[in-house]
Parts: structure tokens; C-alpha cells; sequence
């Protein structure tokens, strides 16, 4: 057992029981963090909870609830807080989609997909504030995707659950930002990841559901959430190239991107395999819930460990931070040192925070 730090935080995560959600509770963990690990899956959510314990986690425990439900959600909340302390940090990462045409697909599933995907993110950071504005003290992160900016066919459902989630963040971050607290909330758009939600996903495709290429692992994704969660003030955190030569190209020439999408967004989310008529999916019911998946999908063969763009931007932010720190110290030493210094010097400005970090 390892001794945890003095300033270990309170840290919920939804959706922890596999992918990026389990990922982010294992690098917490290994901070020595206090861990409430929310998701539907017993068996999933038990993994999960051994994982955290072997990482180092100072606590961590395992909590049943669909985040689609507002009243689970806040009692989820209260019992991390009576269990583990004052909430630090709370990762939105629940997840909930289906690969299929739109005309394919039911009104009840696109409900649900929104209900998961985008509601339960605004149930969980509402249930956060709650408890985080009245102390002044908190950060709220959402695990994004570059869906959020550029919807893609065959996750129609998704697409607008995430287009949703950018829209409400950008509104909530201006209020936050307006009211003057210490409490932050960011965003992280993420590549595809190597997660089981490709084989637990609901499919009305003929051929087996795939992430787009290139595929990372969701160590990546967990170590930008992990950063993301120590440094709030920014506004989003783009993980991985293609997410970053996604969204620009979106911004430049989203009508030749529409074109590209219709040719080749079919084939690239289909792995050649057929699809098992029978295969079980997770949109009303876990499947996790005898059987543990994990954090890995099947895709361990292609999927990257490492984001060069990712190693670059958190080396940046921490230089950028670096210099602010230094000007900090330096400025109101020269002013007290040379004569007529603060006279030349300009007034008190507050800084302006970085649109977002790629």
C-alpha cells in the first residue's frame, strides 16, 4: 500500500465500468485519489473498483446508477460525498449510441442516446455545482469527441447528443465564468479510442462496428482527462492529430468534408466482419453486468499508446504556465526595485484564457 498524498482529491467518474471511463479511474488512482465509480454494470463496475485499489487509490467505491436518471444521479452524488468527502472533481464520461441510418433508427433509441450521451452529463454536473458553488472550489470535466464539432453518418444520434453537450458547456462555462467563482468546467474532444463499445454497441450495420482509424488507446484519453482535471482553466483540450486536422478542416471547408464523410464514413466504420445478428448491445440494459469487459477493446493490434499532439500540448500549456508564474514573480519585484518602473508599466489587466489547446 502505498502513502497517499496530503491533498488527495474526491473524484466521481460516470461510465467507469469500461473504456475511457475505467482508463481515467486507474490514472486518478494513481495519484492516490478517492474514487466513486458510477456506471450500470455490477461485474464492470467491480473490475473497476479492483483496478483503482491496485493503482493506488485511497478508497474507491463502486455505485449502480443510470445517469439517464436525474434522482439516481444526485443520490449517487450524496453518497460519495457521505463516503469519500466534498466532491473535487467529477469526469461525465457515460456513454450510449447506435451504429445506424437515421431513417433506421426508433424514436425511443434516439431518446435514449440523448438521454445518456447529453442529459446525463447536465444531470451530473448539475448534481456537482450543487455541492461545488456553495464552497467555491471544484472542476467538472467532460469527455468530448470530435463529434462534437463534426457529425459523422451512421451516429446520427451521437453526433447531436455531443453537438448538444458543446453547445450547453460553452453556455455554462460563460455563466461560471460571469459569476466570478473558482469552479471550472472543461471539455476534452476525444479520437477514436480502443474500447468494448464497439462490440456492445446496438448495430443495424451488416458488418461489425469499428472506430474510425487511427485508433488510440484509452490510457491516452485518460491521461488528457487526468491533465484536463489540473489544469480547468481551459476551455477544451483536443487529444490525438486526427481530432485536430478534423476540426480545422471542419472549420475551413466543412461542405468538402460532408463529401468525404458520404464517400468513405460507411466503409471506414465497418470492419469487413459480419455482424452477429444476435450480439447483445448496452442501450437500455448493461451487458457488463456478469461478465467484465475492461477498459481495452478488440483493436489492441492497431491502437496507438501514445498521442505525439498530446505530449506537445500539455508540454506547452506547462511552459505557458511557467511564464505566467515567472512574470508573476518578476514584475512586482521590479516594480518595488527600480524607480519609476511602475510608472511605465501598464495597469492590472486580467488575462484572457486560451480559446482551447490543441
Amino acid at each position: 500500500m502505498r502513502d497517499h498524498p496530503s491533498d488527495a482529491r474526491t473524484v466521481v467518474i460516470t461510465g467507469a465500468s469500461g473504456g475511457i471511463g475505467r482508463a481515467c479511474a486507474v490514472a486518478f488512482a494513481e495519484r492516490g485519489d478517492r474514487l466513486a465509480l458510477i456506471a450500470r454494470g455490477r461485474a464492470g463496475l467491480d473490475g473497476a473498483v479492483r483496478e483503482a485499489e491496485q493503482a493506488g487509490a485511497a478508497k474507491a467505491i463502486a455505485i449502480e446508477a443510470d445517469v439517464a436518471d436525474p434522482d439516481a444521479v444526485e443520490a449517487a452524488a450524496q453518497r460519495a460525498e457521505d463516503e469519500l468527502g466534498p466532491i473535487d472533481v467529477w469526469v461525465n464520461d457515460a456513454f450510449a449510441s447506435i451504429f445506424a441510418p437515421f431513417t433506421e433508427i426508433d424514436p425511443e433509441e434516439f431518446r435514449r442516446v440523448t438521454e445518456v450521451a447529453y442529459l446525463g452529463y447536465v444531470y451530473g454536473t448539475g448534481s456537482a455545482l450543487s455541492r461545488m458553488l456553495p464552497r467555491n472550489h471544484g472542476t467538472v470535466v467532460q469527455v468530448g469527441s470530435a463529434i462534437a464539432y463534426r457529425g459523422i453518418p451512421l451516429q446520427s444520434a451521437y453526433s447531436g447528443a455531443k453537438h448538444a453537450l458543446q453547445g450547453w458547456h460553452e453556455a455554462l462555462r460563460c455563466e461560471l465564468l460571469a459569476s466570478g467563482t473558482r469552479v471550472r468546467t472543461t471539455m476534452v474532444q476525444m479520437p477514436a479510442v480502443n474500447t468494448p463499445q464497439f462490440d456492445w454497441v446496438r448495430s443495424r450495420l451488416p458488418e461489425q462496428a469499428q472506430p474510425v482509424p487511427p485508433i488510440y488507446q484509452p490510457e491516452v484519453a485518460a491521461r488528457a482527462v487526468l491533465h484536463a482535471a489540473d489544469h480547468p482553466r481551459r476551455r477544451e483540450y483536443w487529444v490525438g492529430g486526427s481530432t485536430v486536422a478534423t476540426l480545422l478542416a471542419n472549420a475551413v471547408a466543412p461542405g468538402l468534408l460532408d463529401r468525404y464523410l458520404a464517400r468513405t464514413g460507411f466503409a471506414s466504420q465497418q470492419s469487413g466482419e459480419p455482424r452477429r445478428a444476435d450480439a447483445p448491445d448496452n442501450l437500455f440494459r448493461p451487458v457488463d453486468t456478469a461478465e467484465d469487459h475492461g477498459s481495452h477493446g478488440r483493436f489492441d493490434d492497431r491502437a496507438r499508446a501514445r498521442s505525439r499532439q498530446q505530449q506537445a500540448a500539455h508540454g506547452l500549456g506547462a511552459l505557458a504556465d511557467g511564464v505566467r508564474r515567472a512574470a508573476g514573480w518578476v514584475i512586482p519585484g521590479l516594480r518595488t526595485a527600480l524607480p519609476g518602473f511602475a510608472s511605465r508599466m501598464p495597469g492590472p489587466q486580467t488575462p484572457q484564457e486560451p480559446e482551447r489547446s490543441v
